[in-house]
């Protein structure tokens, strides 16, 4: 039962792990699309 119960933790712990990750990705995404948009704004009003 002990076994079971340690693997099932082991799982959890991979699991979440692996979701931090994910998480840490889409920030990364969403820190370079804005950005990458007030660059954009910059350029734009830099031209007019």
């Amino acid at each position: 039962m002990k076994k079971i119960a340690l693997s099932l933790a082991a799982l959890m712990t991979l699991g979440t792990l692996a979701a931090c990750n994910t998480v840490e990705g889409v920030g990364e995404d969403v820190e370079a699309t804005g950005e990458a948009v007030s660059g954009a704004a910059q350029g734009a009003e830099s031209e007019t």
